[in-house]
This record gives C-alpha cells, sequence and structure tokens, in this order.
C-alpha cells in the first residue's frame, strides 16, 4: 500500500529569549505579542487546508504556536521528544553574543561533523538526525494519507528540511545545503512510500510570505 502525506513544518513564534538573543535549546521561554501575532497568521495562511493531525515537540513554546496555529479547529495535538530543539547543556539561557567566538560554537554552526558537544553536554547533530526522523517515521507510521502539521524548532526544522533534500547531517551547514529558519515561516514536504522506498518532496521552504 503507498502512503502519501504532506507534512507543514513550522517553527515556533518569536519568543523572549529569542529577542534577548539567548540561548534557548531545550530550555524554554513565553512567546512574545509578535511570536503569537505570527502563530496567528500562520493559521490564517494554512486555514484552508485540511489537517487529519498535528505534532509538536514537548516544549511550551512550539504547543502554544501550534494552539493558536489551529484556533478553534477540532484537529488532534500530540507532542513527540523527537522534534524538540538541539540540546546546547550549559549554554542555554547564555547570551548568544558571549559564547559566538568559542570554538566549539564555531564548529557547531560550521562543522558538524566535527561537533561533539564536549564542553557544553549538549547535543551533537548526528544525535538530533535521529531521533528528528524517528520522529517523521513514527508519525508516518500512525497515518497513510493527509495533510500533518509539525511546529518545531529553527535547528530541528532546518536539519530536517537539508535531510529531506539529500544532505547529511555531516554536510547540511554547507553553503546552499540549508538555510536559517524564520520563525512561523512554513516548509511543506511531501512524503511518499511504497513498498521499495521512500521520497521525500520539497514543495516550499522558509515561506513568510503570509507575515508581511
Amino acid at each position: 500500500m503507498q502512503k502519501e502525506l504532506t507534512f507543514y513544518l513550522i517553527r515556533h513564534g518569536r519568543t523572549v529569549w529569542n529577542d534577548q538573543g539567548l540561548m534557548q535549546g531545550s530550555g524554554n521561554s513565553h512567546l512574545t505579542e509578535e511570536g503569537v501575532k505570527g502563530a496567528i497568521l500562520t493559521g490564517k495562511a494554512l486555514a484552508g487546508v485540511p489537517f487529519i493531525a498535528a505534532y509538536s515537540s514537548c516544549l511550551q513554546r512550539t504547543i502554544d504556536t501550534a494552539n493558536h496555529i489551529l484556533g478553534t479547529r477540532n484537529i488532534p495535538l500530540f507532542q513527540h521528544n523527537g522534534l524538540n530543539e538541539q540540546g546546547f547543556g550549559s549554554w542555554e539561557g547564555q547570551d548568544i553574543n558571549l559564547i559566538r567566538e568559542l570554538n566549539e560554537f564555531k564548529t557547531m554552526l560550521e562543522d558538524p561533523a566535527n561537533y561533539k558537544a564536549e564542553t557544553n553536554g549538549g547535543e551533537t547533530w548526528e544525535q538530533v538526525a535521529e531521533r528528528a526522523m524517528k520522529a517523521i517515521h513514527d508519525i508516518a507510521t500512525i497515518h497513510n494519507h493527509g495533510n500533518i502539521l509539525i511546529v518545531s524548532h529553527g535547528h530541528t526544522i532546518r536539519l530536517l528540511m537539508a535531510l529531506f533534500n539529500g544532505a547529511t547531517w555531516q554536510n547540511h551547514r554547507e553553503t546552499g545545503r540549508s538555510e536559517s529558519m524564520r520563525n512561523t515561516s512554513i516548509n511543506i514536504v511531501r512524503y511518499i512510500q511504497n513498498e521499495n522506498d521512500i521520497k521525500f518532496i520539497i514543495e516550499k521552504i522558509n515561506d513568510v510570505a503570509h507575515l508581511s
């Protein structure tokens, strides 16, 4: 039996820590007024999409964003920790400008294959890739056809979109392979599974036209 799903992957709305320039990761901060507005506008842009289910990470900023997108629609919302943001360990809550010059921080952004997360005790890119792709396959195991809303995070969605497009976790930060995800941007991916293989077809990346 062939499965065909369409995933709508949305980064959460802007948060207090985003505004303050603090590393977020597994930590959490509330949506700002702008973040709530972005989620509501995303909901309006997707009002005509008949979602059969919605999934978010286990972090409150994505749950809140998903609820604002869904509004009063009767669509079940589930959480999956595979959709959580990359864990940054001891960097979380710190001013990004204070850690930007650290060698390990530069390695995380520029050389994923050699980022070991040793000094901060966070997650490696390999760990994020493994659990995020597992989340996608777990969702696809439950549903056969239809549209699925997925609300996740900047690093996680950027990595997933690159993997869907044929990159690896090792090279996904190379120029042209991925791009930084805007808050409440819309990414659309078709998932087609038959007996022999699984295909991901990218239809939209990092679209923020609905926010203007």
